[in-house]
């Protein structure tokens, strides 16, 4: 029996000290668990641990609830037989009890152990008699489910009656019971072309930057209303002119106003007749009647000398064509600044003015998706995942122009919330190896989805498997 008892208490040592998983989850606080039991009332009694022959068996049926991170209190019932080394002796017992359970690692490890002690009454049957027991052990909870775990313990039972203590020895299940409480948390670095603070895919303009009020869109006059619903963005206006300002209160918004400044009359577009800015152009023709300008923009000012009135120029401080609305094409693909997504970076025309990746390179970033691997349930790459990643690396620095972003995927397996973590460590720890490996950092971006983006079923073992993936994209400025 002492041998057996240092084998086990080995293997629980052993166990505890393996790899990642989950313990009893304080987003699911109830288990009810179910055991065989090993049970020597001799060996206490006589002093002989190593007779075998004087176990007998019992089973278990408990109820645990977690009451704090690292705490579970957990409420057996069991039924045995008791072996007193003596025919005349030995019983039917039935015993209740309650045990306080403390982890001694914390949620988030597939190998749990527990140090475990409270109190236990104990009826015998045959004997008609009831006492009480005090049982202090250890045990292991083992996941091998979502939410079903192996369990094993092992207990030294002290009688408080002659003759009762004993040592019970358990094997079993616990499965956890009820939903989850707590809310999804996310962690990820999320994807903001204008850097300004809301992410691409809650930003109404992402290409500008904007405020959070607006939803990422500029106000560039102040007037409370956004440039993307503002018919004068650079001039402060009211809601009942769409943005627009009525400046001489005539009744007739600028925009529709030839003289904004001057009062006039609706049959004369809203112009006196005369010249106020002295530009040489009546007010009746003048578009900007109160700013000289030139004949060419009708009187308007052009302060960029491109031909085009500022307040028709969509880069008024920039020359440029008319074909490009008044904006320069500054990499020369023939998409002007004001609607290249890449104005730093030489495109394609289709492509929004965005060069398109090679095809070399998208092959090395697809079989990247399938060969970056990490250590089961962690963040730590694989070592045959670096040669992948040395092959991103020199991508990169023949590519200059290029940028990165990084996503980590799971599959449905296991905790939704751990998933989103597991995914976004794992795409930063890709993140991390091409910044160690010289790639600048503000050339990538990382971002981690958990399961809320399969490719594949996760019904079967080859989707998951595909699910779970690190994927590269490539970006330009």
């Amino acid at each position: 029996m002492k041998r057996g008892l240092v084998l086990l208490l080995l293997l629980l040592g052993f166990l505890s000290y393996s790899h990642y998983g989950n313990a009893q989850n304080p987003l699911q606080k109830d288990a009810i668990n179910f055991k065989v039991l090993f049970l020597d009332y001799a060996g206490p009694i006589e002093g002989d641990y190593g007779d075998f022959k004087n176990y007998t068996n019992g089973v278990e049926i408990g109820y645990s609830r977690n009451l704090y991170s690292f705490l579970n209190l957990n409420v057996p019932m069991r039924f045995a037989l008791a072996n007193f080394n003596n025919p005349q002796q030995n019983d039917v017992t039935g015993d209740i009890g309650a045990l306080l359970q403390a982890q001694l690692w914390e949620r988030g490890k597939l190998f749990v152990p527990y140090v475990t002690a409270g109190v236990n009454g104990v009826y015998e049957f045959k004997g008609q008699q009831f006492g009480l027991q005090v049982p202090a052990g250890i045990g292991i909870d083992v996941q091998i489910g979502t939410s079903a775990y192996l369990n094993g313990q092992v207990e030294y039972r002290y009688g408080l009656a002659e003759d009762r203590s004993n040592i019970h020895v358990g094997i079993g299940l616990k499965y956890l019971i009820g939903k989850e409480e707590e809310e999804q948390k996310v962690l990820l670095k999320p994807v903001d072309f204008d850097k300004d603070g809301i992410p691409d895919d809650e930003d109404d303009c992402p290409q500008i930057p904007g405020l959070p009020e607006y939803n990422g869109c500029p106000d560039t006059d102040g007037d409370g209303i956004p440039d993307n619903e503002d018919l004068c963005p650079d001039i402060a206006g009211s809601a009942t002119g769409n943005g627009c300002p009525d400046s001489d209160n005539d009744g007739i918004i600028d925009p529709e106003d030839e003289c904004p400044n001057l009062p006039g009359s609706a049959e004369n577009n809203g112009c006196p007749n005369f010249d106020k800015d002295d530009d040489g152009i009546p007010d009746n023709r003048d578009a900007c009647p109160d700013q000289a300008g030139p004949a060419a923009t009708n009187g308007c000012p052009d302060r960029d000398g491109d031909g085009i009135a500022d307040r028709e120029d969509r880069c008024p401080d920039s020359p440029g064509t008319m074909a490009n609305e008044g904006c320069p094409d500054t990499d020369g693909d023939g998409v002007h600044d004001g609607i290249d997504r890449c104005p730093g970076t030489p495109g394609d025309v289709n492509n929004a003015g965005c060069p398109y990746v090679k095809e070399e390179v998208k092959e090395i970033l697809d079989f990247a998706k399938r060969a970056v691997q990490f250590e089961v349930g962690s963040a730590t790459l694989q070592s045959q995942s670096y040669v992948v990643l040395d092959q991103i690396v020199e991508l990169m620095k023949d590519n200059p122009t290029y940028g990165l972003q990084i996503s980590g995927h799971t599959d449905s397996t296991g905790d939704a919330n751990s998933n989103v973590d597991l995914s976004a460590q794992r795409a930063k720890a890709c993140y991390d190896y091409l910044v160690r490996k010289g790639i600048a950092e503000d050339r990538l971006d990382f971002v981690g989805y958990g399961e809320a983006r399969p490719i594949a079923t996760n019904d079967t073992a080859n989707g998951r498997s595909l699910n779970r993936r690190v994927e590269f994209e490539v970006k330009f400025k």
